[in-house]
């Protein structure tokens, strides 16, 4: 797009403006139904058997005990489980052979009349394993090391420009620092889930899903089925954070399971056995090497990430692509090295890549800044790029220093006393931080249908899913603008159902502006036809249906991005070693914002999650049972609300003509991605001791202080 869709200023009503939640009060009175909670009529219920060796082979299953239990239907295992098809991803094969690549991975399924049956079946089950040595040790040394071709987001796992170790050497001042992170889980409120029944061959199901096309789509294929014969509903979902972006097993096995027994089946996962099924954030051993000169220029920059992937798929996280873009610096790497473990497969987590790779490069930035004794901010500014440096296009729009200078002024940043370890209370030491942050804008084509009804009223259809964003307000929002009409709460939506016109699902910041569009060009060519007809409305209404594919598939001249800025105030507790944050603050570029209401929890959901992985949030593998020791919300340390101060989110209400015609940006990620980094360069601050390993629990902090 290349018009101005606000070109007086002022967005047309009802674009940002605050109207409520339209699925609020159906959350808050408990009527929101979410995949668990369809019971059809004689329901049965499942319960997983996860394996519980590291790796090796399945040699001999007994199931006489669980089957003699009663309430007990059937005990699926590779021996007796439906035949899949293939599909894309191998996570989905469930009970298809006898290897066992990881702890946790299903080796059966017990389907029994109540709950307490399942589960106590599932434990009955016994299956003997040949086992085989496993190895689950993440270093940088490991031998099985290689170089990607590409990462995840099909961005080329190495990128070089110029010289950097040319340059670097040549370099009057050098940064070296290497920064670590444990694995880290999503941990959604809602425990992945799916209630699944056929009925004369098609297959009906609930799931808690970020988007129900791919579940439908993956189904059908699993199944040998056509795509019209499946329906996947995926109404409310209460959390993914990407782990939710793709099927995962338990809707294979509850539909395998209706299959099999001829009832509709429910399988809710148990926190406990999530760890090792829907996907994580690798951990990560990250190299940060900064070349400049004494007055701050950046001339070499290298960033190289080693993590892991498991033996059943690759996925490897891009946390070195965000160096491509921040800083400009003529000479730079930027790669990514992987080995595959025995280990359960990583997959997305918010922000993948930006979070934990902005994490390092804006603690190097900070560092750079120290040994400069230039303040932080302005180090930022002095070597903000004119273009962006990966791919030489200009930025669609670009307003980090304005995140910055705005954020600063109103986090009250200067005066600060740029000096460590001076600002003491009694037993506390304070200090502040600032990070910056950025997350690329994907937009997908999606399809939207839109209906005016005879008495005035509009209905639109799209399968977008609700994760918790608000993405119905803001389409009602949408369409009312493009219609014209007077009030969003004249205009139904219908989401959350495969059998709804195809769209994006609910992943990398690219919801809204993609079902966005479809739903803004349906509309807009709905007031087209409607102006148009002669005489009044038929009684069926009007419908047009559009779609953006071609649209959106058009490669962009420009970089598109979202920036912003975080600013943190910790104090550090030198008898303990605890480290709580006072104060956060956020100040966000991210094109118009449609909704400041939405906005806000948004950009504030994000810096919750970024301060879980700067203090609180890790997994630990057990390398002798190849396991996650965390997996449970009381060993896995998700903030509570006395971990989480009053959050400041701010922004920049850019008029960016070059994104979609609402001028819009995603902001479901960007607020995380820097705000692990400035708590981190707050401690620092507070302490005058750098800690670059995630998260500084008081047993990393306590000796240095």
């Amino acid at each position: 797009m290349t018009h101005d869709p606000f070109p007086q200023g002022t967005p047309p009503h009802p674009l940002g403006t605050s109207p409520v939640r339209r699925e609020g009060r159906e959350k808050v009175t408990g009527t929101a139904r979410y995949a668990a909670e369809h019971t059809p009529p004689d329901c049965a219920y499942a319960w997983p058997v996860p394996a519980t060796v590291a790796r090796g082979r399945i040699i001999a299953v007994d199931t006489t005990e669980a089957l003699a239990l009663p309430g007990v239907c059937a005990v699926l295992t590779h021996e007796n489980a439906p035949r899949l098809g293939s599909a894309d991803d191998p996570i989905l094969a469930v009970l298809q052979e006898d290897r066992v690549p990881h702890r946790g991975w299903y080796v059966a399924l017990v389907v029994a009349d109540s709950l307490e049956a399942a589960r106590d079946a599932a434990d009955a089950v016994r299956i003997t394993y040949e086992t085989a040595d496993h190895d689950v040790r993440f270093s940088a040394g490991h031998p099985g090391l290689h170089l990607p071709e590409t990462v995840n987001g099909g961005f080329p796992g190495v990128r070089e420009r110029g010289n950097f170790e040319a340059a670097f050497a040549a370099a009057l001042i050098k940064l070296d620092a290497t920064y670590t992170m444990t694995p880290l889980h999503n941990h959604p409120m809602e425990p992945h889930a799916s209630t699944a029944q056929w009925d004369d061959g098609h297959l009906t199901v609930h799931d808690s899903s970020q988007g129900s096309t791919k579940v439908r789509d993956d189904l059908a294929a699993l199944f040998k089925i056509g795509k019209g014969e499946v329906t996947v509903v995926s109404e409310h979902v209460g959390g993914g954070f990407g782990s939710k972006g793709t099927p995962r097993p338990q809707v294979v096995l509850a539909a395998m399971a209706a299959r099999h027994t001829g009832r509709p089946v429910k399988l809710s996962l148990p926190r406990s056995q999530m760890a090792a099924v829907v996907g994580h954030r690798a951990p990560t051993i990250q190299r940060v090497r900064i070349g400049a000169t004494t007055e701050g220029i950046i001339t070499a920059l290298a960033h190289e990430i080693t993590t892991y992937t498991s033996r059943v798929t690759e996925f490897v996280e891009q946390a070195a692509v965000p160096a491509r873009v921040m800083y400009a610096a003529p000479h730079s790497r930027t790669a990514h090295r992987v080995t595959a473990l025995d280990v359960p497969s990583p997959s997305w987590m918010r922000a993948p890549g930006e979070a934990p790779g902005m994490y390092a490069l804006e603690s190097a930035v900070d560092e750079l800044a120290v040994l400069l004794d230039i303040d932080p901010v302005e180090l930022r500014v002095h070597n903000e790029p004119d273009t962006e440096p990966d791919s030489g296009r200009p930025f669609s729009s670009r307003h980090l220093v304005g995140c910055l200078r705005e954020g600063a002024n109103r986090f009250g940043w200067l005066p600060r006393d740029p000096r460590p370890a001076v600002r003491r209370e009694g037993d506390l030491l304070v200090g502040t931080g600032v990070a910056a942050s950025t997350y690329p804008i994907y937009l997908a084509g999606s399809t939207a249908e839109a209906h005016a009804d005879a008495d005035g009223g509009y209905r639109i259809r799209v399968n977008a899913t609700d994760i918790g964003t608000g993405a119905r307000t803001v389409l009602a929002q949408i369409a009312a603008a493009a219609l014209g009409a007077s009030s969003e709460e004249r205009v139904r939506i219908e989401i959350g159902n495969s059998d709804l016109p195809p769209a994006m699902l609910a992943g990398g910041s690219a919801g809204t502006g993609s079902w966005g569009w479809a739903v803004h060009k349906a509309c807009t060519e709905l007031v087209t036809r409607l102006r148009d007809h002669a005489g009044p409305l038929p009684a069926d209404g009007v419908t047009v249906t559009a779609d953006t594919r071609q649209e959106a598939a058009e490669e962009s001249p420009y970089a598109r991005h979202s920036f912003g800025a975080q600013f943190a105030e910790v104090q550090v507790d030198t008898i303990t070693g605890e480290i709580r944050v006072r104060r956060l603050l956020g100040m966000f570029a991210a094109g118009h914002i449609l909704n400041p209401r939405t906005a806000r929890s948004q950009f504030i959901g994000g810096m919750t999650m970024g301060l879980g992985m700067a203090l609180t949030e890790g997994s630990g593998l057990d390398a002798a049972f190849g396991d996650f020791a965390e997996r449970d919300l009381a060993a896995y340390h998700v903030p509570a609300c006395a971990d989480v101060p009053a959050i400041e989110a701010h922004w920049l209400d850019e008029r960016d003509p070059h994104l979609n015609p609402m001028g819009s940006k995603g902001i479901g990620e960007i607020g995380i991605v820097g705000t692990a980094a400035a708590i981190g360069n707050a401690v620092h601050h507070a302490t005058g001791v750098r800690l670059r390993d995630l998260p500084l629990t008081p047993d990393k902090v306590l000796p240095h202080l």
